[in-house]
Formats: C-alpha cells, sequence, structure tokens
C-alpha cells in the first residue's frame, strides 16, 4: 500500500517562540499519538524526551529540531528533575519552541504537573497534550479491558514506586476490594510486597494478574499468572521495565478478547482467501 501523508486541520494556534508544550506520546506505538501532538512535534525547534518515547515519534520532528535525552530509569538518571526543569527553563528563554515529551499521558505519573508548575513560576507560557496512558495501551493491545460490568465497576491506577525508594504506603485493603481492576506503574521492584498486602487484605492467591512488558510496541511480552506467583513469575519470564502489573478478574478474557498479530491475521486472511479460491 503507497503511504500518504495524514491531512490535518486543528483549531488552535501554532506554537509561539519561548512557549513549551508537554506532550503525551502514548505508550509507544506511533499510532496511538494524537493528531494534535503530531502538529506540534512537527514545528518544535526542541525536543525534550523521556525514556520510553520510541524511535518511531521522535522521528516525526524535523531533522533539524534539537533532541535533548532527559530519561530515568531507577538509579539511573540522564538529568535530575531539578535539572530538567532548569533545562526547560533555558530553552525557553533563547526563544526556541520546545516539545517535552513524555511516554503515556504527562499528568498520569509522568510528572507533567511538577514541570508545570515551574514553568508557572517562571513565567514560561506553555500547554498540555494529553496521551494514551500505558493502561490503555497495555490492556487494549494485551486483549483485555481495564473495566467490564460482570468484572470491573472501577479501575484504579497506582504507582509501584515511590520517590526517593521510600516505603511503599498505599490503601491496600482499598485495592483489595473486590470487582475492580489495578493498574500498578513501575511495579517490578515491589513486586513481593503488591503480593503480599493484597493477600494480606483478601484477595485469594489464585487471583488473576497480567504483566505487560513494553506494551504496544513491536517488543511487547505479555505473561498470564495469578497473585500468588507473582514474584516468582517476574524472575523465571527476567521481565524488565517498563513493565505494567495489571491485577484483577478482567486479566482472564485476555484469552477470548485478544486479537491475532499482525503476521497472525495475514495468515489467517490467506487461508480465507486460497479457500474462497477453491
Amino acid at each position: 500500500m503507497p503511504s500518504h501523508r495524514v491531512s490535518y486541520d486543528l483549531a488552535e494556534a501554532p506554537l509561539a517562540s519561548g512557549e513549551v508544550a508537554i506532550i503525551g506520546a502514548g505508550p509507544g506505538d506511533p499510532g496511538l499519538l494524537t493528531l494534535r501532538a503530531l502538529s506540534l512535534i512537527e514545528q518544535a525547534d526542541c525536543l525534550v524526551y523521556d525514556r520510553l518515547v520510541s524511535r518511531e515519534v521522535l522521528a516525526l520532528a524535523s531533522p533539524r529540531a534539537r533532541r535533548f535525552y532527559v530519561g530515568k530509569a531507577s538509579r539511573c538518571h540522564a538529568l535530575t528533575q531539578d535539572e530538567t526543569n532548569a533545562l526547560l527553563v533555558r530553552l525557553s528563554r533563547e526563544g526556541r519552541r520546545v516539545v517535552r515529551l513524555k511516554g503515556g499521558d504527562p499528568y498520569i505519573f509522568g510528572r507533567g504537573g511538577e514541570e508545570a508548575e515551574v514553568l508557572i513560576d517562571h513565567g514560561v507560557s506553555f500547554r498540555v497534550v494529553p496521551g494514551i496512558t500505558s493502561a490503555q495501551g497495555c490492556a487494549a493491545y494485551g486483549g483485555f479491558p481495564l473495566t467490564h460490568r460482570d468484572h470491573a465497576q472501577s479501575v484504579t491506577f497506582v504507582t509501584g514506586h515511590c520517590k526517593g525508594d521510600g516505603d511503599l504506603a498505599l490503601n491496600w485493603a482499598s485495592l483489595a476490594a473486590s470487582h475492580q481492576t489495578t493498574v500498578f506503574y513501575m511495579g517490578l521492584a515491589n513486586a513481593e510486597r503488591i503480593r503480599t498486602e493484597l493477600q494480606r487484605h483478601g484477595l485469594p492467591a489464585a487471583h488473576p494478574v497480567a504483566l505487560v512488558e513494553r506494551g504496544t510496541t513491536p517488543e511487547q511480552r505479555q505473561v498470564i499468572t495469578c497473585l500468588g506467583e507473582l514474584v516468582e513469575t517476574i524472575a523465571r519470564e527476567a521481565l524488565k521495565p517498563p513493565t505494567l502489573i495489571v491485577v484483577g478478574e478482567v486479566v482472564r478474557l485476555a484469552g477470548t478478547l485478544a486479537q491475532p498479530a499482525p503476521e497472525e491475521a495475514a495468515f489467517i486472511e490467506d487461508v480465507v482467501l486460497e479457500r474462497v479460491a477453491l
């Protein structure tokens, strides 16, 4: 199929000199980027981006745009958060059109709120563009919904990693309630605590759990397990960040709702066409 550039006409002002756009780049698949995000990325003089922003999304910017990597992993930061804040302010004062790219949504465990506060304190004009969250993308690509009338009437997004590697103090009794889905971001290092506390507050060891590594990307890997086997499964499968931990009965639907991978879908289509020809 020939490729065609998407045409879009958005009712918003162009990115101004010295303005910062805080943009959610989605969970990885560039096809999940919003049109507004694409429009602003194409206008950027500078891209300030995190570890989870895909190469395909970065490639959408002008080759002339300067790129600043400020990614963070556990105990390994390219820049501290204070240094990233200072970089955004400096680029703005230089008159650059700045796009701050974050994986998923900038206001869901993305520190977008902290950066927006700093921009306000320094009188920097900014706008925020939401993105598809990692939880939404990983669940959809993993073949299960986050909510379902028969299985989950609510969904909760929880950080599984505390600031400064502090104690993971959560309302475990609330998270262990039935008929809900709980999504733990950045939870691999605290998997033992998650398992212990949820079981201690009433969830059975057989409660279903999905582990989705690098969701929505070509490297996506999903493992279905149960709460009692959570830690052992992570070790056996050698799962690495970014991996979401999804706890809830909706995970059981992955076996029936999961769509075939692109290569599997192509094979099925070939078989159907062959049968029609016969």
